[in-house]
C-alpha cells in the first residue's frame, strides 16, 4: 500500500521512498501491474468513462420510469434527482472505508450496481403492474420503490470516485488536483456519452427494460474485468474467486432477464392493460397501445399508459369537442392533436369544410389511424379525406410559423396541461399564437381535462384563454367511462382515478361566444342545445376566481 503523504504541488514532480528505503522517481510504482504504467493509466481512465456513462443511464432510466409509471410530474422528477446526488454524497463519504482494499471493494460495488442498475427498470415495471391497484398501505408503494432505487443506485455511484482515486494513485502517484482533473474529465465525457446513449439509441432501440439489463451487463464486465485484470496482483486469492464468482452470477441473472423480457413485457401489459391487447408499439414518441376493436368489444387506445380513447364514451367526448365550435363559418378548420382522426371525423361531417389541417407531434398515431381495421373504421378513415391535410409536428413550432387568419375554427385536442411536454400548450403564448390564425369571427375550443376533480386546472385554462385576448364560454359535460383523456397520472385500466366528466372551453376573439350547435349541420346523437346549455351552467358553478394565467416560464397546472 502506498503510505499517505503530503500531495505535491501542481506541476511538481514528486518522489518517494521506495521499498528498500531508496529514493525513486514519479514514475515509480508500488504496485505491480501485467502492464505499463502508461497504459494502466489508460485503462483506469476508460473504466471510469464506461462507469460514467452506465451510472447516467441508471440515473436517466429511473428519471423516464417516474414519468412512464407513475405521472409526468416535475417535483417527482425533482425527487428522484436529488435524492441520487444526495446519495451521492453519502456514498463517496461511506466509500472512504474501503480505501485500504480499493480493487476488492471497487470490484463488489461495480457488481452490486450492475445488478440493481440492471434490474432496476424490471422491478418497478413488475411492482406497477401487479401491485399498483392495491391502495391502502401500499397506495404509494411503487414511489416509494423508485425513491429506493434511486438512494440505491445513487450510493453505489457514488462510491465509485474514491476508490478509483485511490486506484489511479497506486499506479503513478501524482498530485491531487492533477488525479481529479484527470478523473473528471473521464466521468464527464462518459456521462455525456451515456446521456446521449439512452435517448437516441437505447430507448428507441431496446426499449427500457432490455436498455438497462445491457447496461448492467456492460457496467459488469467492465469493472470485473478492471479489477481482475490490472488490479489482480492487489487481491487475495479468496477475493479475486469470490469476484469472479459475483459477476458470473450477476451476469448469469440479467442475461436470464433479458432472455425472458419480452415475456414479462406480455404478461405485465396484460396485468395492466387485460388480456385483449392487440397493439402495442413503441413510436419516437410514446407506447401506442390499442385494446378491443374486435368481437364486439370497444377499442381504447393508450397513449403511455394514459386512456387516450374510450371506444365506450369516445362519441360523446368528440361531438362536446368539435360541434359547438363548427356554429358559425367553418369552410377552414384546424385540428391540434387528433392524430387519432375522431376529432376530424366530427369536422368533417359538417357540409361546407372545404380544408382541415391536423397537426399531430406522433407519426406512429396517424398511421394506426390509418392502417389498423378497428382505429380507422371508428375515425370513418378521416385521415385518407382529399380534404384532409396531415402534418407531423409540434403544434407550438408549427403555429408559430402559420398563415394568420387563415382558419375558421381551431380545435384543440391534446393531452391533459398536467403533462409536462403538454403543458406549453395551455399557455398563454401558445393561446395568442392560437388566436393570430383565427380569421375574424373564428372559435377556438380547448380540452381543459376533467372539472369535476381538477377545477383549478380546468379554470386555469380559461383564465390563460382569457389573458390571451380571448373571450370565453366554458362548458362541462358528463361521460360514462373514468380515465378517458384524464389528467398527468397513469395507471391500471380499471383502477385509474376517476374522470367522469370533460371540461371545454370555447373562445373567440371579438365577442363572447356561445355553445350551441350549426342549425344547418348535422345532428349529434349526445347534444342538445338544452343539453348545452346546461352543461354551461354546470361548470360554471364550478368556477374557481382569481387563477392566474399560465405562461411558458411560469406553468400553474398541478401535476
Amino acid at each position: 500500500m502506498i503510505e499517505p503523504q503530503a500531495p505535491a504541488p501542481p506541476g511538481s514532480t514528486q518522489s518517494w521512498d521506495g521499498p528498500d528505503g531508496s529514493r525513486g522517481d514519479d514514475t515509480a510504482s508500488e504496485l505491480p501491474l501485467p502492464v505499463r504504467q502508461g497504459t494502466g493509466r489508460w485503462l483506469v481512465l476508460a473504466g471510469v468513462f464506461v462507469c460514467a456513462a452506465c451510472g447516467l443511464v441508471y440515473e436517466l432510466e429511473l428519471v423516464a420510469l417516474a414519468a412512464y409509471l407513475m405521472g409526468d410530474s416535475v417535483a417527482q422528477t425533482s425527487v428522484v434527482l436529488s435524492v441520487m446526488v444526495f446519495a451521492m454524497g453519502i456514498g463517496s463519504l461511506a466509500a472512504k472505508r474501503l480505501r485500504r482494499h480499493a480493487a476488492a471493494g471497487f470490484g463488489a460495488i461495480e457488481a452490486a450496481l450492475a445488478l440493481v442498475g440492471g434490474y432496476s427498470a424490471m422491478a418497478l415495471y413488475a411492482v406497477f403492474a401487479w401491485t399498483g391497484d392495491w391502495g391502502g398501505m401500499w397506495a404509494h408503494g411503487p414511489r416509494c420503490l423508485l425513491v429506493a432505487f434511486s438512494l440505491a443506485t445513487g450510493l453505489l455511484i457514488g462510491a465509485e470516485v474514491p476508490l478509483l482515486m485511490e486506484l489511479i494513485q497506486r499506479i503513478r502517484r501524482q498530485d491531487a488536483g492533477g488525479a481529479v482533473a484527470d478523473l473528471s474529465a473521464a466521468d464527464y465525457v462518459g456521462a455525456l456519452v451515456g446521456g446521449l446513449a439512452f435517448p437516441f439509441l437505447l430507448l428507441p432501440v431496446l426499449g427500457q427494460l432490455t436498455g438497462a439489463l445491457i447496461t448492467g451487463a456492460v457496467n459488469a464486465v467492465v469493472g470485473g474485468a478492471l479489477v481482475l485484470g490490472l488490479f489482480r496482483r492487489d487481491l487475495t486469492r479468496r477475493a479475486r474467486r469470490l469476484l469472479v464468482v459475483a459477476n458470473v452470477c450477476v451476469l448469469a441473472l440479467l442475461a436470464s432477464a433479458a432472455v425472458l423480457v419480452d415475456d414479462f413485457e406480455r404478461a405485465a401489459r396484460h396485468a395492466l392493460y387485460g388480456e385483449d391487447v392487440r397493439v402495442a408499439v413503441h413510436t419516437d414518441v410514446q407506447e401506442v397501445l390499442l385494446t378491443g376493436g374486435r368481437d364486439g368489444r370497444p377499442l381504447n387506445l393508450f397513449l403511455d399508459g394514459r386512456l387516450r380513447v374510450g371506444g365506450r364514451d369516445e362519441l360523446r367526448y368528440h361531438e362536446a369537442l368539435v360541434h359547438p365550435a363548427m356554429a358559425g363559418r367553418h369552410a377552414r378548420v384546424l385540428v391540434l392533436g387528433g392524430g387519432d382522426g375522431l376529432a376530424a371525423r366530427e369536422v368533417l361531417r359538417h357540409p361546407g369544410v372545404r380544408r382541415v389541417d391536423v397537426v399531430e407531434l406522433d407519426e406512429g398515431v396517424v398511421r394506426l389511424a390509418r392502417h389498423d381495421p378497428a382505429l380507422s373504421a371508428l375515425n370513418a378513415h378521416a385521415l385518407d379525406d382529399h380534404r384532409v391535410r396531415v402534418i407531423t409536428a409540434d403544434a407550438f413550432d408549427w403555429l408559430r410559423t402559420a398563415p394568420p387568419a387563415a382558419y375558421d375554427v381551431v380545435v384543440a385536442d391534446l393531452p391533459h396541461p398536467g403533462i409536462t411536454a403538454s403543458t406549453k400548450l395551455y399557455a398563454q403564448e401558445f393561446y395568442g399564437l392560437a388566436r393570430r390564425v383565427l380569421a375574424p369571427g373564428g372559435r377556438l375550443v380547448v380540452h381543459g381535462g376533467a372539472v369535476a376533480s381538477r377545477p383549478r386546472d380546468f379554470w386555469t385554462v380559461d383564465a390563460t384563454l382569457r389573458a390571451a385576448g380571448l373571450r370565453t364560454t366554458a362548458y362541462r359535460v358528463r361521460g360514462r367511462e373514468s380515465g378517458f383523456a384524464a389528467g398527468p397520472d397513469r395507471g391500471p385500466a380499471d383502477t385509474a382515478h376517476a374522470h367522469r366528466d370533460w371540461g371545454f372551453v370555447l373562445a373567440a376573439g371579438r365577442h363572447t361566444p356561445r355553445p350551441r350547435l350549426d342549425p344547418a349541420g348535422p345532428r349529434p346523437r349526445t347534444l342538445t342545445d338544452s343539453s348545452l346549455a346546461a352543461d354551461v351552467r354546470a361548470a360554471e358553478r364550478t368556477r374557481v376566481r382569481g387563477l392566474p394565467p399560465s405562461t411558458l416560464v411560469h406553468p400553474r397546472y398541478t401535476d
